[in-house]
């Protein structure tokens, strides 16, 4: 058996582990329950990577996005490590194939979306592997305190009973409150677990928190300010475009990303920009799970996040490799409104979220008392305007009851085209010779896929297309043709979010919805917003202990360098107001006198330049919309 370092270094290429690190591994190699919270980017998968490497037997990973599965899928497959994952997206075909493979392959990672656990199928197999860990990623979302509570993560503890009492457990996270770590032990049931924490502070992140009317000229403030690689978060897609557009247009390299993008072009935009050829991602929160990428110099979130927890994860995502990066959010009046505004939608009357449970039945055209257990497509701007429904409130409304275990609504999940052949071999060598073009396509599939005359079998429409020399529109017509001709069963590729049930449809009154527990949520998230709040506002405490004590630690001093702690400098070297006054007037009187407009080398090589707090005033005329920046001139606003 090989050593921690051996591993590490065999497949990793590292010499040592970061800060706290080994003695998680540790832990968990002794056997015991172990629960690790780790920040974003502190390592927390060679964590639990490393003692399953280290001993015989598949280790179980429980993961709650696809996106995150397959990333991780595929890391490891890259360092020559035999991992797969099974979710809502893959046929039963499939997962039967992934399960098999688990027992009698040499697979050593298995990763399972929450809502498989209870299927009988899992249940059955599980006990069959030889299962040397049960790793439960994102362990926050067990907990009904978590950001992102997933009811589907409650059933972890139910699959443990099916494992030997031998099988140690260890729950990681990035995000997780006093509160939320005691939910995680009660939930899973851990036995007496070892509890480590490295600390959620980031000593190389500076923390900036910007409040301002001119939000563009910021952005690319920072962008031109920061040197190296940076991700720009917006909430909405369309503004991502608009932001991507703008800095592309100052001479920034940018691309934008989210989810409907499609797969190749997504993996296109985060390989150009991976490598360096570009320099900033704008996007939505559908970036960043299981990037790799360690020289992100900064971070910048063009609107306010919803929580302390979701900030943190993703602004952690700069500096990776220790080097001195920065975390920048941009706020005014108008995002506290919808950030409040947004609280109100979340959370609609029970009445209404009752009336949309029935309705999204109607829609699947699924009677009373049936549906338990199926996966159907579910398109919510669709399902929103059949019922002349306001589809913000319509999807909380959903998610809500998926909090409350009725059924789970997937990320988009995005299923190959897949094929079957009905007729036999000779039938088909016949209808070969009497079309040449569908002989091309025939062959393909034949030695491109094995188990297609018994198995509906997932096929890559753009490398058939490759070999065929076909269009894709003309090879989906010929598979469209065979389907018609009975020759195969044909299912085309879709690309939409899946809503599996998990009960069957129960008649109105024995839909249970407990008020009690829906003020208790309500309550939960409007202190997350108000925290959201208070830390954007507040103008006196060092971010970084901010931040560090809402996870309920302590930091031993202010990190001297966030936008607080630099406030707090300039006080004590007592700068003058009557000074800042002065040099604002005269910045105001030099611009009029170039009429209008001035560059900002003509504003230092003069005399106001010379002043010590000549950029903070620039800066605060900026932000208080005195001054407009166009390229590299300043305009006064009338």
């Amino acid at each position: 058996m090989m050593s921690a370092e051996e591993v590490l270094k065999t497949f990793w290429g590292y010499n040592s582990f970061r800060d706290g690190q080994k003695e998680i591994i540790d832990s968990v190699s002794s056997g015991k329950d172990t629960i690790a919270l780790l920040p974003t980017g502190g390592g927390k998968s060679v964590c639990f990577q490393v003692p399953a490497l280290m001993n015989d037997g598949v280790a179980v990973v429980i993961s709650p996005l696809i996106a995150l599965m397959k990333d991780q899928v595929e890391n490891l497959k890259r360092v020559g490590v035999s991992a797969i994952c099974i979710h809502s997206g893959l046929s039963f075909q499939e997962i039967d194939t992934a399960l098999d493979n688990a027992i009698y392959g040499d697979v050593k990672f298995l990763y399972v979306s929450p809502e498989r656990l209870q299927t009988d199928l899992f249940k059955y197999r599980v006990q069959k592997m030889r299962v040397n860990l049960l790793v439960i990623d994102e362990a926050h979302c067990i907990s009904q305190w978590g950001y992102d509570f997933r009811p589907s993560y409650l059933q972890i503890s139910q699959i443990r009973q099916l494992l030997p009492q031998s099988t140690p457990v260890i729950a990681v996270t990035a995000t997780a409150t006093p509160q939320v770590v005691e939910d995680i032990k009660e939930k899973l049931q851990l036995r007496n677990p070892a509890i480590f924490s490295t600390g959620f502070g980031r000593k190389n992140i500076t923390y900036v928190v910007r409040e301002c009317s001119d939000k563009w000229g910021n952005l690319l403030r920072v962008c031109n300010g920061v040197k190296g690689s940076g991700i720009v978060y917006a909430r909405e897609r369309k503004k991502c475009v608009e932001l991507c557009d703008f800095l592309n247009e100052n001479g920034v390299p940018a691309l934008f990303y989210h989810a409907g993008l499609e797969k190749r072009e997504r993996t296109l935009r985060q390989e150009a920009w991976m490598k360096g050829e570009k320099r900033v991602m704008v996007a939505t929160n559908a970036f960043g799970m299981g990037i790799d990428k360690s020289d992100v110099r900064f971070v910048l979130h063009y609107e306010i996040p919803d929580s302390i927890e979701a900030y943190f994860q993703e602004s952690g995502r700069a500096g990776r490799d220790g080097i001195e990066s920065y975390a920048v959010l941009l706020w005014n009046s108008s995002d506290l409104k919808r950030l409040r505004t947004i609280h109100s939608i979340m959370f609609p009357p029970l009445e209404y979220i009752s009336d949309i449970y029935q309705k999204v039945f109607n829609y699947l055209n699924v009677a009373y008392e049936e549906g338990k257990g199926r996966a159907f497509k579910f398109q919510l701007n669709d399902f929103a305007a059949h019922f002349k429904l306001n589809a913000p409130m319509a999807y909380y409304a959903i998610k809500y009851i998926e909090q409350e275990g009725y059924w789970e609504l997937t990320d988009i999940v995005e299923s190959p085209a897949k094929v079957m052949f009905c007729v036999n071999r000779d039938e088909l060598y016949s209808i070969q010779l009497k079309d040449q073009s569908l002989d091309i396509l025939i062959k393909a599939m034949l030695r491109m896929y094995t188990g297609i005359f018994s198995n509906l079998t997932s096929i890559d429409i753009e490398a058939l297309c490759r070999i065929t020399s076909d269009s894709s529109e003309g090879l989906i017509e010929k598979l469209k043709n065979l389907s018609t001709k009975g020759i195969i069963i044909y299912k085309s590729s879709f690309k939409m979010p899946l809503l599996i049930t998990n009960y069957e449809r129960l008649v109105e009154k024995n839909l249970y919805l407990p008020e009690s527990r829906y003020l208790e949520r309500k309550s939960s998230y409007e202190k997350r917003i108000e925290s959201m709040i208070g830390y954007v506002t507040n103008t006196e405490m060092c971010r970084n202990r901010l931040l560090v004590g809402y996870f309920g630690q302590s930091a031993s001093a202010d990190c001297g360098k966030c936008d607080t702690c630099l406030k707090k400098k300039r006080k004590d070297a007592k700068y003058c107001s009557i000074e800042a006054a002065q040099i604002e007037r005269e910045i105001i009187c030099k611009i009029k006198e170039a009429g209008g407009t001035i560059t900002i080398t003509q504003l230092k090589t003069s005399t106001i330049g010379s002043y010590d707090l000549f950029p903070e005033v620039l800066e605060q005329m900026l932000d208080k919309g005195f001054l407009k920046l166009n390229g590299n001139r300043f305009i006064l606003n009338d």
